[in-house]
């Protein structure tokens, strides 16, 4: 029998290798480099080490190594870096808010690190719980409505709860005593479940059934429904909870989610020229937002007759870093305030570590937002690609809101800059956030029925 008449042989594609392994040596990576941080922070504020540094340590080593025991039993074909990077992250905001509790000792201030240390427990405990509970992402999809539901109960629930003093303008918390929460944190996982399921069934009809109009696919009349009715829900956080961070969160999530679903530019300008409109109107009938407004366009003018606000505090303190910082423990961010530990914890670690510092940060978001788009590449099913482009969205969009509004870029919005600023259910959420991107991960790379792994490769 010649080579042409032997009996054809199909190889198989192989599946992704496991990477459990380089998962734990880059988690190694991970906790040592908050460490070694933490006592570099205690060595030039104290001129010693810290007291806890031991119990740091092994606390956010056990944390890390805790998620990924649970990873390599719930997801073992996950992806490889999603993990240490969050990991890192969450260290690396741990050292940056104790830092500014020490600066802050002479004035009465809570201890916000133990605080989040706290909470990223509690993360890393719903991390494992997603883990092991989630079996397959598919089965959220049979949630879609009532995942839309629940986060719109969210959205609305802090505006039938009085405001306090405390929350600067913004009624976004619920408090009960001296607990309280941010529900609309949770939302980020909720509505891009509710679009993910919901853009599954009506993407036919958004991307077909258009008119073409000077080289643009203009959707029908009836077709623009989803997206009026997004935005108008999103006017109406700004109006009753002058929250612009979660509106334009909520509307950029589902604005990236339809072109993505429908590839049509039409909706990204339909997008942007509705929550400008939406923008303007509330900007002139909110006192709140119109503030934010005058102290995005003059952030050097006097802030409610206090000095330059917090916007102009933070420039000051990002032009101190310089190229390379003025070294862990050796900057005075701390004068901006509250919003030092929130807000604007990236102003700390532009004058601390410089623009070098800043970059690596921002580069650490950007890698893990990639990681979660090349999920969404590699997913089998349309339900998981969506999702996780949503996911990966709203954790971009959220970086990108944050440090837009501490550099000036863009207004002041008010939320957290994910895994390193103080915020419980910031750190809560993100973690959930990952675990669920994980498990899309996982199916994604796992190899098929009768495909084999990579020779070589190992858990």
């Amino acid at each position: 029998m010649t080579a042409l008449e032997s009996p054809a042989v199909v190889i198989a594609p192989k599946g992704a290798p496991i990477r459990r392994n380089t998962e734990l040596s880059l988690l190694v990576f991970a906790a040592l480099v908050p460490v070694l941080a933490y006592a570099e922070t205690g060595l030039s504020m104290d001129g010693r080490l810290p007291a806890g540094m031991l119990w740091y340590g092994l606390g956010l080593g056990g944390f890390a190594l805790l998620a990924h025991l649970s990873v390599r039993r719930c997801a073992p074909h996950a992806d490889p870096l999603m993990l240490p990077i969050a990991a890192l992250l969450n260290g690396l905001g741990l050292v940056f808010i104790w830092r500014l509790d020490k600066a802050r000792e002479l004035h009465p201030n809570y201890p916000a690190a133990q605080n989040q240390l706290l909470w990223s427990g509690l993360g890393i405990a719903l991390f494992v719980a997603v883990m092991a509970l989630l079996k397959d992402h598919r089965r959220l999809q049979r949630y879609t409505y009532l995942s839309g539901f629940a986060a719109l109960v969210l959205l609305a629930l802090p505006a039938f709860f009085p405001a306090r003093a405390g929350d600067f303008g913004a009624r976004i918390w619920l408090h009960l005593g001296s607990f309280s929460i941010q529900p609309g944190e949770f939302v980020k996982i909720l509505l891009p479940v509710f679009f993910s399921g919901f853009l599954m069934v009506k993407r036919d009809a958004l991307a077909l059934a258009s008119r073409r109009v000077l080289g643009l696919y203009l959707p029908r009349g009836r077709d623009l429904g989803p997206i009026v009715v997004v935005w108008a829900l999103s006017v109406l956080i700004l109006v009753f909870e002058t929250d612009l961070g979660t509106s334009v969160l909520f509307f950029g999530i589902f604005v990236v989610m339809l072109y993505v679903a429908t590839q049509r530019t039409s909706w990204v300008l339909f997008g942007a020229l509705m929550a400008g409109l939406g923008f303007w109107a509330v900007t002139r009938a909110e006192g709140h937002v119109r503030g934010r407004i005058d102290e995005w366009l003059h952030p050097l003018a006097a802030a409610r007759g206090a000095g330059v606000g917090q916007i102009g505090q933070a420039l000051f303190a990002l032009g101190a870093g310089g190229a390379f910082g003025t070294g862990l423990g050796q900057g005075h961010s701390w004068l901006i305030g509250f919003a030092a530990k929130s807000d604007f914890i990236l102003g700390t670690i532009g004058e601390e570590t410089g623009v070098a510092g800043v970059i690596a940060v921002l580069l650490l978001y950007g890698l893990l937002a990639e990681r979660g788009l090349r999920t969404a590449l590699a997913a089998r099913d349309p339900f998981g690609k969506l999702l996780a482009v949503g996911l990966a969205a709203a954790f971009a969009l959220q970086v990108f809101i944050v440090a837009g509004g501490v550099t000036g870029t863009i207004p002041l919005t008010g939320m957290t800059l994910p895994f390193v600023a103080q915020g419980g259910s910031s750190v809560i959420t993100n973690w959930a956030l990952v675990a669920v991107l994980l498990k899309i991960s996982d199916l994604a790379r796992r190899p098929a029925p009768g495909e084999s792994l990579q020779p070589g490769t190992t858990p």
